[in-house]
């Protein structure tokens, strides 16, 4: 009894101290001279079913995301300057949001930053709202846009980031200037080795995920591939010695010729925990590799890259950030419909996605003992067990997936961006009936127990650019100690074998975080909170495990994950604030996304969805819906590239047959405006 009355009055307060910061800007604030040279008063919010309370919880609610010590990045300065790597200006420029000191952010972090506390050591860290909270301007008046798609460059800011970290160490001024910085701080350093020692660590880090995570496509700004990076941090932390030494002595060069010898893997291998590498390991194993000392292969870039590709994957595939309203509505997330949302995949899903964004991962391998997480993992019968234990707040992200119910769509702002004209938008009503509401069905947003059903589309039936959907399934990687643990399949039960899809070893790995208790807090505590999880994962969670609609390939034996190659059809509601458009942000606005994609024998002088185009400004287009896309200079948009291809979903240019198989005439332009006057609406 005694108990549950903690638990009911840890529930208690914490529901009290989400509203205790209530500033009325949310915390946002007016910039001059931005990026791409815009300036914008102080952001205005639209209804969306959050108090000014509610944001800024949202923002500022930790998912144990550890990106590196928080002292370190407060002090670290620019690479090519003396200003700090945190300034608003350098935020903005790779578009993330700058924000002014509020209760629950005293520090004046961007949007989406936050203090994380982790085994007594603060860390700078990534919330949901970092990729998650838009913001469009129209003539210097700002709208934010809370769940809608974010214009963030991560992997300009990343690559960003280890520069600034390398000239630290590299130029004795600027790392006199950060030492003093970091000790004055009075935070978690009082010692100049101290600072030095956790700056090489940390720029070891970043430098490593990097290399692992080099890609010949380059997202920009607005996208990412969340999979890729998520399928190589797993990979990191479950290959074993073993298999890393197999590799390496199989490893050659363009003519056949081994890069390693045995006595060097050896040496690079020396001192590395046999059952699980991890970051540190991983951090060592390259500095090793990259090494000229006495007996270190001292491997080039190329070389390297070759060895990366053997253990890892390139993540080539980026996409555009989904918006979060109605994503607890839904039945089944992600662009194709990998994660159900029923029963406890909404804390599996996000337990994963914080494994992406620098959630710190302790998992090590011990003796077999009475472990839920290795009973539920698929390890119990194993010699050794890893344990998972990490920075990951599962009880937030419970109550972040809680939070999220109440977000609703954006309506159109007519006072901003201009009045709807209702007599065509009546006229495009009966154009979307036609050409998509047989897969965009018209949610109502005030409906609590809406349900969105995810419409999907084989890839070749919507013909858009396959590479996340054939990389979610095709990309393998050595399963460690989870070889031959079965795990449960739509089709069946299946061994993980030694080379497994990425996908089956994440969910391994994201049931063993779910089954394990926050190792911060005291044992009551830690398993009064994992109790109330579970139970609010059964009795909270309104989702049913149902089979997917639409028209995909099922699963069969020989192809078990066949039904992942498709995408899911979205609720268009609020469509008009999730620019750019397609799963892979490849067309700038709505007009463009209903026009066809230029085939070599079509005429010149046709109307054609852009071959190339800009992106990373926020000026909106209120005629075209979406962002401009020309003219001042941002990233470059190629569309030539695989994972950029704009082709496909041409339903409203007549090239792709509806569900049922009939062709429809493709639209008027005169219909194209009509047509994108109704979706203002929705």
């Amino acid at each position: 009894m005694t108990a549950l009355l903690v638990l009911c009055a840890i529930l208690f307060s914490g529901k009290i101290y989400q509203h205790w910061d209530n500033d009325p800007d949310r915390g946002a604030i007016a910039l001059a001279q931005g990026a791409y040279n815009e300036s914008y008063n102080t952001p205005r919010y639209l209804d969306q079913g959050w108090s000014n309370a509610q944001s800024l919880w949202f923002y500022n609610t930790t998912q144990g995301s550890n990106l590196m010590p928080y002292d370190l990045f407060m002090a670290l300065e620019q690479s090519h300057s003396n200003a700090l790597f945190r300034s608003n200006a350098n935020i903005d420029r790779y578009r993330y949001l700058p924000q002014k000191p509020t209760f629950f952010n005293p520090d004046g972090l961007p949007v989406g930053f936050v203090k994380d506390t982790y085994q007594g050591r603060a860390y700078i860290g990534y919330t949901c709202a970092a990729c998650h909270t838009g913001q469009i301007n129209v003539k210097g008046q700002a709208i934010r846009i809370d769940g809608a798609p974010a214009m963030a460059n991560m992997r300009g800011f990343m690559l960003s980031l280890e520069q600034a970290l390398n000239t630290t160490l590299t130029q004795a001024a600027k790392r006199q200037r950060f030492i003093t910085r970091v000790t004055q701080r009075k935070g978690d350093y009082s010692k100049p080795q101290h600072v030095i020692a956790d700056l090489e660590k940390t720029y070891q880090s970043i430098m490593l995920y990097n290399s692992i995570n080099n890609t010949n496509v380059d997202y920009g700004y607005a996208r990412l591939d969340a999979f890729g990076l998520i399928y190589n941090r797993v990979l990191q932390h479950v290959i074993n010695l073993k298999q890393v030494r197999n590799l390496f002595l199989r490893a050659i060069d363009d003519d056949g010729n081994r890069l390693l010898t045995s006595a060097q893997v050896d040496l690079v291998l020396r001192d590395i925990d046999a059952t699980i590498i991890g970051s540190r390991g991983f951090a060592k194993v390259f500095n090793h590799l990259k090494s000229s000392e006495t007996g270190y292969p001292n491997l080039t870039a190329a070389q390297l890259l070759r060895i990366r590709n053997m253990i890892f994957n390139e993540p080539d595939a980026p996409v555009s950030y989904p918006f979060l309203w109605d994503i607890t509505h839904s039945d089944y997330v992600q662009w194709n419909g990998l994660a159900s949302n029923a029963g406890v995949g909404p804390l599996g899903r996000n337990a994963g996605e914080v494994i992406g964004v620098f959630g710190t991962l302790d998992w090590t391998a011990q003796e077999p003992s009475l472990s839920l997480s290795a009973r539920i993992s698929g390890q119990s019968k194993k010699q050794k067990h890893v344990t998972f234990t990490s920075s990951i707040n599962l009880v937030n992200l419970e109550r972040i997936e809680n939070h999220l119910q109440k977000l609703k769509s954006p309506l159109w702002p007519e006072a901003i961006l201009g009045q709807i004209d209702r007599q065509k938008a009546a006229r495009g009503e009966l154009i979307y009936e036609e050409y998509c509401q047989s897969c965009h069905e018209i949610v109502d947003r005030d409906n609590w127990d809406r349900i969105i059903i995810a419409k999907m589309a084989s890839l070749d039936a919507v013909g858009t650019d396959p590479a996340m959907a054939i990389n979610s399934v095709s990309y393998t990687g050595k399963s460690g100690n989870f070889k031959y643990t079965v795990q449960n399949q739509p089709i069946g039960d299946l061994y993980l074998e030694e080379e497994a899809p990425v996908a089956m070893i994440l969910t391994s790995v994201t049931r063993g975080v779910v089954a394990t208790p926050d190792p911060d807090k005291w044992w009551v505590r830690r398993w009064l909170d994992w109790l109330y999880l579970m139970a609010a994962s059964v009795f909270k969670n309104n989702i049913q495990a149902t089979v997917k609609a639409g028209s995909y390939q099922p699963d069969t034996t020989a192809q078990p994950f066949n039904s992942l190659l498709a995408y899911k059809a979205r609720s268009l509601n609020g469509i008009w604030a999730t620019a750019p458009y397609l799963h892979n942000g490849s067309v700038p606005t709505l007009y463009d996304l209903l026009l066809p994609k230029k085939r070599p024998n079509d005429p010149s002088d046709g109307e054609y969805r852009p071959d190339a185009f800009e992106v990373g400004a926020r000026e909106f287009d209120t005629q075209r819906v979406g962002f401009i896309q020309q003219g001042f200079g941002g990233f470059v948009f190629d569309t030539r590239k695989r994972g950029n291809w704009n082709s496909g979903h041409e339903y409203a240019a007549g090239r792709t047959p509806q569900p049922n198989g009939r062709q429809l005439a493709p639209l008027t332009q005169q219909q194209r405006w009509e047509l994108i006057e109704y979706l203002k609406t929705l």
